[in-house]
């Protein structure tokens, strides 16, 4: 019998909890094997793994450079591969501690050597809007993956979110119309299951591909929200072939980062036209960097290099002048003024007389984005 990895993670730990319960009732051989991280204080991490009767062994393996992650990564796989070895398991579910963020994991487990054939991320819809809107940083909630983790709920949050195929969501009493729609809106390509009342152990089977969902968070060539307006929840896309004014954008930055709970997107500055920036936002704050250059700006000896998921973004994004070039802006949030948003976003662009001015002397204005390039 092959083992099954499922990666299944997320800040709501009821949530996360009720989803383990479920799998393991629904599949038989299931086990979960768990790294408790908030031990890592005392200078271990506690390994524990489960079956549907209760504890079948316990240990701890010890932190790796000061860090909880470090020694999750470290310990992980080899206990998978135990797990293998032994035969008699069909799924090992991995439940990843609050903060852990599947994406390494899966790939950890998928370089081990091992079959990831799901992940899923737990969620409460009535927690959706809270922790998308919670710019704490994890460690003052006791949440740190280690003592240099400067990640905040918010970010963490949706990114556990966005990266997994599936959502196990509860039938949470405390959630309306308005939180349900907003998780549709912000992963509307997720198969959300409900817990206790769908086919989970079919979800957790189905298949995972790690370069196809590492390929999807991707900003040259992630799949974004189409437009969507329900229940008080709205999702506005932006598209544009001009560049911004980098002061102009600078002067605007907390405003376009307060006026959703989520945004993000790849997006195009003046003084920098050859290289293709992230934005990426929750909680009221945002985070840019840069990526690499637009594909454009590669030579064309250079694209058979690129991944043919890239050459595909960059084709539904192409501009006979300017390539793939662009702004594409995605802002999700609960009563969003589209209106406002949207005038706020086309004054930040280069005015006719600016652009007319042509690239070299886009590159002489002023570089408001330096200190946040860290350039």
């Amino acid at each position: 019998m092959s083992l099954s990895v499922v990666i299944l993670g997320g800040l709501h730990a009821d949530a996360r909890k009720a989803a383990v319960a479920q799998l393991l009732a629904d599949v038989p051989g299931s086990v979960v094997l768990h790294h408790d991280l908030a031990t890592a204080a005392a200078g271990t991490v506690m390994r524990t793994i489960r079956d549907a009767t209760g504890l079948v062994s316990a240990g701890e393996t010890p932190l790796v450079n000061d860090c909880a992650c470090c020694a999750l990564r470290e310990d992980l796989v080899p206990e998978l591969r135990r797990l293998a070895d032994a035969g008699g398991t069909r799924l090992a579910v991995v439940e990843l501690w609050d903060s852990v963020e599947p994406k390494a994991m899966a790939e950890v487990v998928v370089a081990g050597g091992l079959m990831v054939t799901g992940v899923i991320t737990a969620v409460d819809p009535a927690l959706v809007l809270p922790c998308l809107g919670n710019g704490d940083d994890l460690a003052e909630g006791g949440l740190a993956a280690a003592a240099t983790d400067q990640r905040t709920v918010a970010d963490t949050f949706a990114r556990q979110l966005e990266y997994a195929p599936v959502l196990a969501v509860t039938a949470s009493a405390e959630a309306d119309d308005e939180d349900r729609e907003l998780l549709e809106q912000l992963h509307p390509t997720a198969r959300q299951v409900v817990i206790g009342h769908g086919d989970l152990a079919g979800a957790a089977l189905a298949g995972f591909d790690v370069e196809a969902a590492a390929a999807a968070q991707h900003p040259a060539c992630a799949l974004l929200p189409a437009e969507a307006d329900a229940h008080g929840v709205s999702t506005f896309v932006w598209h544009r072939t001009r560049p911004f004014h980098p002061e102009r954008l600078y002067a605007a930055l907390e405003d376009l980062t307060c006026a959703a709970a989520r945004s993000r997107g790849r997006f195009w500055l003046a003084d920098k036209p050859d290289t293709l920036l992230h934005w990426d936002a929750a909680g009221g704050a945002l985070c840019v960097e840069s990526v690499g250059p637009w594909l454009a700006a590669l030579p064309d000896a250079a694209w058979d290099m690129v991944p043919p998921v890239r050459r595909a973004a960059a084709a539904l994004d192409w501009h006979a002048e300017h390539g793939d070039c662009c702004q594409h802006l995605v802002f999700t949030s609960p009563g969003l003024d589209r209106h406002g948003l949207e005038h706020l976003l086309e004054s930040c662009l280069l005015t006719d007389a600016e652009y007319a001015a042509g690239r070299d002397a886009w590159k002489r204005l002023p570089p408001a984005f330096d200190a946040l390039l860290e350039v």
